[in-house]
């Protein structure tokens, strides 16, 4: 007779589990030194769509860098590319300057109303499935699975005394975890600079210096955070957690146990009725399946990550026992106080809370797009000289200097044409251009001009008056304007 024959029998043929909720608020100490938590392996539908969404994720991830996108002979060809050396951001065909950092604000603004109206629909979503932390310490485990074995093989190898084969199985994980990270390291630097010519010249030690600090810096967090630390990022280190209380409320739906089904729980034998007791039967399946060390089964806790691992293990244990599946699922707070009541559950998605945040989402969505739909390929800025703050010639004239900004954002180099809006006796000279008031701008470039504004003594009207510069690109009547004064002294 095995261990595992000398477990109580919590239901014919199901043995009850030694796991213990290591990581519940009430059975863990806050300055004890970390307990390993060994998840078991489960098969269902939600395990499925975690090994598929990681997949797709990682996947996406490592290969992005190295897809290409045509944008002419003067631009990168990466398709997902933040180039800092020339002040860009290239995410295929859109092409994000300095001075448009506001479309990554508006991005960042749409990524939090988005995340805020899952978390009111569907509780911790982001956590269980698409939160970086989750999806590396998923492929984390699996290779620690496929190293060490399932639950009880790993719990009864780290209680085993050192041997030659307990040394192979440590350092082949640990050697995997690293390249893993490695991986992880070399693939976010090189979203920073061209891929193909980033790799060889890594590897030949020709790349910057930034670049070997960055790779060994995300290495190391890696591997540290996926491997060794993993629920405790989620329990101390993350935020969301202790935010997300404001953004859901009794009709998001969580992952839940179904207390009203379930109690009172205990074994079950064969051939006894189940009128008078719960569905439950105690057989800490869910508890050995969950990969943060807690047990559903006490109800909503700040340490579930929603990654529904729990569902598909107690619903394996449903179906051998012959009881429906659903004790522990996708429920809401609400439905379960509503059926100890006697009251009909009911789901309601469209809430004052889910519509605050889905029209809030579109609003923003929409401006950012109108403003991506009406961006120009041009754009103008003239600062004015501060010191001096004029200049008086020796005819009585006064003359104002400006720096005047002229970025040329299309593909190809563009002459412009420089006009003043104001007093019409303003006498322009642009310094260094022998084509007087045309300007040329090369492709996807930004050139400074020196502008000189003159006035004669007789048309000085006031100490400061509007000045409005303006371009126009004759080819295609593309034009931009900015203003500022003219400052003339006192007056």
């Amino acid at each position: 007779m095995n261990l595992i024959d000398r477990r109580p029998q919590m239901a014919p043929g199901i043995a009850r589990s030694d796991a213990e909720a290591v990581n519940d608020k009430d059975t863990r100490e806050l300055y004890q030194k970390r307990e390993p938590i060994y998840p078991k392996l489960v098969k269902g539908p939600f395990r499925r769509f975690k090994w598929i969404f990681m997949a797709l994720a990682l996947g996406l991830y490592y290969v992005l860098p190295f897809v290409r996108w045509d944008r002419g002979p003067n631009a990168p060809d990466q398709a997902v590319l933040v180039d800092f050396a020339n002040a860009r951001f290239y995410f295929f065909f859109i092409e994000i300057w300095p001075q448009e950092v506001y479309y990554i604000t508006g991005l960042l603004i749409l990524a939090a109303l988005l995340l805020f109206l899952a978390t009111a629909l569907f509780g911790r979503v982001w956590c269980g499935y698409a939160c970086p932390q989750t999806v590396w310490t998923d492929l984390f485990i699996a290779v620690e699975r496929f190293f060490e074995g399932d639950r009880n093989k790993r719990m009864k190898l780290d209680k085993a005394p050192w041997s030659f084969d307990k040394a192979r199985k440590k350092i082949s994980k640990h050697a995997v975890w690293l390249v893993i990270a490695a991986a992880t390291g070399g693939a976010w630097i090189l979203y920073f600079h061209d891929a193909f010519d980033l790799v060889e010249n890594f590897l030949t030690g020709e790349a910057a210096l930034t670049s070997y600090v960055f790779f060994a810096l995300l290495t190391f967090t890696t591997y540290t955070l996926a491997g060794t630390m993993r629920e405790q990022v989620c329990t101390y280190m993350c935020p969301w957690p202790r935010i997300q209380a404001a953004m859901t409320d009794r009709e998001a739906l969580n992952v839940a146990y179904r207390v009203d089904r379930g109690e009172p729980r205990g074994a079950h034998k064969a051939g006894d009725s189940w009128e008078g007791r719960g569905d439950c039967i105690d057989c800490k399946a869910c508890v050995a399946a969950c990969p943060m060390g807690i047990d559903i089964r006490n109800g909503p806790q700040l340490e579930c990550i929603g990654c529904a691992l729990c569902i598909d293990a107690c619903n394996d244990i449903m179906d051998k026992v012959g009881r429906p599946r659903g004790l522990i699922a996708y429920e809401t707070d609400d439905n379960i106080d509503r059926r100890l009541k006697g009251e009909t559950p009911r789901y309601r998605f469209i809430r004052v809370r889910t519509l605050y945040y889905g029209i809030t989402a579109l609003i923003v969505a929409a401006i950012m797009l109108a403003g991506l739909l009406n961006r120009t390929e041009l754009e103008l800025n003239a600062d004015r000289d501060r010191n001096p703050n004029y200049v008086m010639l020796s005819d009585g004239s006064v003359r104002n200097g400006y720096t005047v900004k002229v970025l040329n954002k299309a593909g190809t180099e563009r002459d412009f044409i420089l006009s003043v809006e104001g007093n019409p006796a303003f006498d322009v000279r642009v310094l260094g251009e022998e084509t007087g008031e045309t300007l040329t701008v090369d492709a996807d470039e930004t050139r400074d001009f020196r502008v000189f504004l003159t006035l004669p003594p007789g048309a000085i009207d006031s100490a400061s008056e509007p000045v409005t510069f303006v371009v126009e690109d004759p080819a295609s009547g593309e034009r931009a304007e900015t203003q500022t004064v003219f400052q003339a002294g006192g007056r």
